[in-house]
């Protein structure tokens, strides 16, 4: 298990810049074949992946919310971030990070991190 941890400021209000950095322990981001992602999930509701940082240095995004997202990496301190701007109340939700490994960056492997709760106030 490679142990995942969220943070980033949860109480925004609308047109607002989320920003979440998850820390990584256990493992490098640049592990070969390693995706490194991020995810929201509205409780009792499907997830929706948002995007991922490839070991390599490429990113890639859900195309409904490319837009407005940005994921970055800092290699020496083994964090990958990820930036939403413009919030609405209906981005909402739980976010997490989460790896996988190998050919489908969908394919987490668990545990994900902890999960922080982000709120968007109109």
């Amino acid at each position: 298990q490679v142990p995942l941890q969220e943070s980033g400021r949860g109480l925004l209000k609308s047109s607002q810049t989320l920003s979440l950095t998850c820390t990584v322990s256990g493992d490098s981001i640049t592990t070969t074949n390693s995706y490194w992602s991020w995810i929201r999930q509205p409780p009792g509701k499907t997830p929706e992946w948002i995007g991922a940082s490839h070991y390599a240095g490429n990113y890639y995004y859900n195309p409904s919310l490319q837009r407005r997202t940005s994921i970055s990496r800092v290699t020496s301190k083994n964090q990958f971030s990820h930036q939403l701007s413009a919030v609405t109340p209906e981005d909402t939700d739980i976010y997490y990070c989460a790896i996988s490994y190998g050919g489908d960056l969908h394919d987490f492997c668990a545990p994900w991190g902890h999960g922080t709760q982000v709120t968007a106030s109109s």
